[in-house]
């Protein structure tokens, strides 16, 4: 399922460097903590690897 706004695409891939070991889990906060606890690598790598282009920075509420 790819990402649906820049930030949200952003929130995963740095919840998914923390998965892997290169950033402190410490440091994660706010979307990316809740991503991180809540979703798996393989879930992580489909929202971080969606292209930024033509999406909103963030998603307007529906």
């Amino acid at each position: 399922m790819p990402a649906k706004s820049a930030a949200q695409q952003k929130a995963a891939g740095a919840a998914l460097s923390a998965k892997r070991g290169d950033t402190k889990v410490s440091e994660l906060k706010g979307a990316s903590k809740s991503m991180y606890d809540s979703m798996s690598e393989s879930e992580l790598e489909d929202f971080a690897e969606t292209k930024r282009k033509g999406k909103p920075e963030h998603k307007s509420k529906d």
